[in-house]
């Protein structure tokens, strides 16, 4: 491969500063009213999420300028420690409950989600595992079956929390690793079906995700239950019109979308800014996912393009799912839209994964 570094990607970088800056802003103006309804300040919010930016831009820094190959070497030990952190997770009296998951450990209202680690980890390893010289995935049992079955084993240790919308991205960035390595497609085809009935089944063995499903499909069924997010964050996206009511306008960050500045910050950001905000939002992303594909076509490494393609999948998948959901195209399922929500360990690990896709972009062509 080339060795020569140059200058990490500018269009890329320039996308996730933009992104990061838009985002400190929106934090401040969603969670004002509810930073000083429930805390007395209306800056708790992006006090926070400041901080969390600091030390994610110090983490972008750090995994921009090393070699990436290096992380062959920890790829396992990685994956092992993030299993255990989703064994920790689910002991009571140390994993922390919140939104009914337990998928938090920390103290107060600080700590760190194991399944964000999770997704990370596991891009690292596959990338690593499936760019091996000897490595025939296109083998079902002995190629394609063992990835699996350890996808499938971290995607049941989330699902135990239960975190349904990490355990989603997690696997969505996943199998766009193993679909890139050469999986073959009748192979992969006949997994998606039986994927489809397990996450049907999912859906049936948790009456609120059925509810959730039949919100997504008629919320007016059931407009003060499972309907109520997305009737409320519509109600905020309409009257954004063109350019939106202002900054700090809002009308609906004032209890009636519940957690503004996180799942649901994007229709509080179209309500303020407007379609135009909403469309400037959406082309930074799109130049992100743009850049890291070329990246990921364009470096003379396997492994440095498996983990470009799964770093850029996360960012993608997560992005389609948190604005389809506030859209009203898909069901709630909880996840936020990364660089713009307010999260402390999402926002850090995203800039460090962000980081090393800009330390590949210093490699490719």
């Amino acid at each position: 491969m080339n060795k020569s570094r140059k200058a990490p990607d500018f269009w890329l970088l320039a996308s996730i500063l933009s992104l990061l800056t838009i985002g400190i802003v929106m934090v401040y103006s969603a969670g004002s009213v509810l930073g000083f309804h429930d805390y007395g300040d209306s800056f708790y919010f992006v006090k926070r999420q400041a901080l969390f930016a600091v030390l994610g831009l110090v983490a972008m820094f750090f995994t921009m300028n090393f070699d990436y190959r290096l992380l062959k070497r920890y790829a396992k030990i990685g994956l092992i420690v993030c299993f255990a952190l989703l064994v920790i997770v689910l002991i009571p009296g140390i994993g922390v409950v919140r939104g009914g998951a337990r998928s938090w450990l920390g103290i107060s209202s600080f700590g760190i989600q194991p399944s964000e680690f999770m997704k990370l980890g596991m891009i690292l390893f596959l990338s690593y595992w499936l760019s091996k010289e000897d490595y025939r995935i296109t083998h079902f049992t002995r190629g394609l079956l063992p990835p699996l079955g350890i996808i499938g084993l971290a995607f049941g240790m989330i699902m135990l929390q239960p975190d349904l919308g990490t355990g989603t991205v997690m696997l969505g960035a996943s199998m766009l690793i193993v679909f890139t390595a050469g999986a073959r497609i009748k192979h992969l085809a006949g997994l998606a079906a039986v994927g489809a009935i397990g996450f049907v089944g999912l859906i049936l063995a948790a009456p609120y995700r059925l509810a959730r499903i039949t919100a997504f499909l008629d919320p007016w069924s059931d407009p003060l239950g499972a309907g109520y997010q997305i009737i409320q964050s519509l109600y905020a996206i309409g009257p954004g019109g063109l350019a939106g009511l202002g900054l700090g306008m809002s009308r609906q960050k004032y209890s009636y979308v519940p957690e503004p500045q996180t799942d649901f910050i994007f229709s509080i950001l179209a309500e303020e800014l407007g379609f135009i905000g909403g469309l400037l939002v959406l082309m930074l992303f799109l130049i992100l996912i743009w850049r890291g594909m070329r990246v990921a076509m364009t470096i003379d490494d396997t492994f440095g393009s498996l983990l470009a393609v799964g770093i850029v999948g996360m960012v993608g998948v997560q992005v389609v799912i948190n604005i389809g959901v506030v859209i009203g195209l898909m069901p709630v399922t909880g996840i936020t839209l990364p660089l713009i929500s307010y999260g402390g360990s999402s926002l850090t690990l995203m800039l460090t994964a962000l980081g090393i896709l800009l330390n590949l972009s210093r490699f490719a062509r």
